[in-house]
Order: structure tokens, then C-alpha cells, then sequence
């Protein structure tokens, strides 16, 4: 599954507040929290991010609670896949579950730039920048993970294991 779309480029520690900010929590609705993704680092994101684009960030991404709406904001807004420096391990752990693509990679966390064209091979790690015509290499997202992001996340894998009597 590659991924391919504009770059939505953001700073160091971004947390789960300016992914999607509290006030906006008395909803589980995936669409209502896409509406408010990123408002409060960038306000215009929500208004005009496309499917399949990619959001591209420096150290720490999704730092602060654990909320699981940070990445169900972010994965219903239509972003393809976060690229960063690193990842708050909550975050980290919370994006799989909910089936966002993530990758830690800090020369295209540096190198990538707003509104440069990239495309994302997960499965062999390749973060290929079309505006520089140039290639970035994260470590591959392991098999495992992979059909965990192809099922939609933690909860589609284990119904898909569960009907097909393999969850044990």
C-alpha cells in the first residue's frame, strides 16, 4: 500500500491537544474530530488537507495524554500517514491501534518541507519526495503491523481473527 500526497509540515512536540483540542472531546465521531484536526497549530488544516496527504513533523508527535482521538482526528481528516523525528510512545501505540500509518524517519522529518509532493511506501520504508527528487529510508513497518493498518486497526484485526476462528 503506497501513499501518495502534499506534505502538511509541522514543528517539535506537537501534542495531543493541538492535534485535537479538548474541547472538542465530548465527541467520539470520527468526522466531527476530523473538522477540528490540527486547529490549534494550524487553523486552515482541517479546511484544506486532502486524502491521502501526509503530515510530516519533527521530535516527540503526539506527546501529552493518551487520548485516542489525536490519531482518529488525524486518520479521519484523510491524512495517509505521519512522518516524524519520533513519536510519543502513547501515540505511537494508539495510532496502530487505530489503524494510522506512522514513521519515524528524522532526515525526511528534516528534509521534507510544506507542500512538497512525497509518497510513502510503508512496507519497505521509502519516503520518496517528488518536488526534490529525493529518497529518505525508515525502517520498514513489520508484517504484523502492516495487517493490522490493512484491517482499519486493533479492533477490525481482532473481529477479522475472531470470524475467521484464528484469534486465540
Amino acid at each position: 500500500m503506497k501513499m501518495k500526497g502534499r506534505a502538511w509540515k509541522f514543528g517539535d512536540d506537537i501534542d495531543t491537544d493541538a492535534i485535537i483540542p479538548a474541547r472538542y472531546l465530548n465527541t467520539s465521531d470520527p468526522q466531527e474530530l476530523a473538522a477540528h484536526c490540527m486547529e490549534d497549530a494550524d487553523a486552515a488544516f482541517a479546511g484544506k488537507v486532502q486524502p491521502g496527504d501526509v503530515i510530516v513533523a519533527g521530535k516527540n508527535f503526539g506527546c501529552g495524554s493518551s487520548r485516542e482521538h489525536a490519531p482518529i482526528a488525524i486518520k479521519a481528516s484523510g491524512v495517509a500517514c505521519v512522518v516524524a523525528r519520533s513519536f510519543a510512545r502513547i501515540f505511537y501505540r494508539n495510532a496502530f491501534n487505530m489503524g494510522l500509518p506512522i514513521l519515524e524517519c528524522p532526515e525526511a522529518a528534516e528534509k521534507i518541507q510544506d507542500g512538497d509532493e512525497v509518497e510513502i511506501d510503508p512496507a519497505e520504508g521509502v519516503i520518496t519526495n517528488h518536488t526534490r527528487n529525493e529518497s529518505y529510508r525508515a525502517d520498514p513497518i513489520p508484517p504484523f503491523m502492516q495487517e493490522l493498518l490493512e484491517a482499519g486497526g486493533l479492533i477490525p484485526y481482532v473481529r477479522r481473527r475472531m470470524e475467521a476462528g484464528g484469534a486465540s
